[in-house]
């Protein structure tokens, strides 16, 4: 009975340990920089453009007979990915709380149930949105001294985002009804209505489409110009001040603007 128990025991710490290795090598491959982990970041990578792409192309591959395998498969790698990445999170609760994870769990569902849920298919493309959450896609940038850019970018994928979410909500809203007779004539109205060139030509009926045109417009717009601020205003670097805390301020300033404190911003060279 002894020797029973006393081999009950060995087993249960053995795949412990296999546990806890499995969960560090994953937490490695994930967050490390060896050059075995940045191929693994750099494939997931690749991998998550491909399923964005698959995402922004559904609405027209719905017919194909070879849609259901296509979602399925890509299914199967997204949940294999939120378990690979759940197990490389030191506190697995608090990560599940995060937003980026939770619109990735949903996107699954729809996945898992793509005759259902289709209406809110096209939400999927938020994986993009989750995807620039991640610091796969800025870790090349920061490498090459690039950080800078971040924040343009971020804004332009931003803007891409609401362009593709808004081109599904129509398409799925008012296909077959008045002027919306296909995904391409959504993405036109979307574009035509946000940027406020309002051709007139696709329109939205009822009062229920002028609100969806308004609420376009106003966000449309309120991106554009996030957009072309970060395009065009000076660059700046991320320094906190140590006395007031602003992060934010011109790579040759010598003062805090807002304080005055003596800053000392280190160059490109690090010095």
């Amino acid at each position: 009975m002894g020797a029973s128990t006393k081999s009950s025991a060995d087993d249960d710490a053995t795949r412990s340990r296999g546990w806890a290795g499995l969960r560090s090598r994953l937490r490695l491959l994930y967050h490390s920089q060896s050059p075995a982990a940045v191929r693994f970041q750099v494939t997931i990578l690749v991998v998550d453009l491909a399923i964005i792409a698959f995402f922004i192309a559904s609405p027209l591959l719905r017919g194909d007979p070879r849609f259901l395998w296509f979602d399925y498969s890509i299914a199967a790698l997204l949940a294999l990915d939120l378990v690979a990445r759940g197990m490389a999170a030191t506190h697995v609760s608090r990560w599940l709380r995060q937003p980026a994870v939770i619109v990735d769990i949903f996107i699954l569902v729809t996945l898992l149930a793509p005759t259902w849920l289709f209406n809110l298919g096209f939400l999927r493309i938020l994986r993009l949105w989750t995807l620039t959450r991640s610091s796969l896609v800025w870790r090349p940038l920061e490498k090459r001294d690039l950080g800078h850019y971040r924040e343009p970018i971020q804004a332009a994928i931003n803007l891409l985002v609401f362009v593709f979410v808004v081109t599904g909500f129509v398409y799925t809203a008012f296909v077959g009804r008045d002027d919306i007779s296909g995904y391409v004539d959504a993405l036109y109205f979307t574009v035509a209505t946000m940027t406020t060139t309002g051709f007139g030509d696709i329109t939205l009926p009822g009062p229920f489409g002028k609100l969806v045109s308004i609420v376009i417009m106003i966000i449309g717009i309120s991106l554009f110009v996030r957009l072309a601020q970060l395009v065009f205003r000076p660059a700046k670097v991320t320094f906190p001040c140590p006395q007031c805390g602003l992060s934010r301020h011109e790579p040759d300033a010598v003062h805090c603007k807002a304080c005055g404190h003596l800053l000392n911003i280190p160059d490109e060279g690090g010095h």
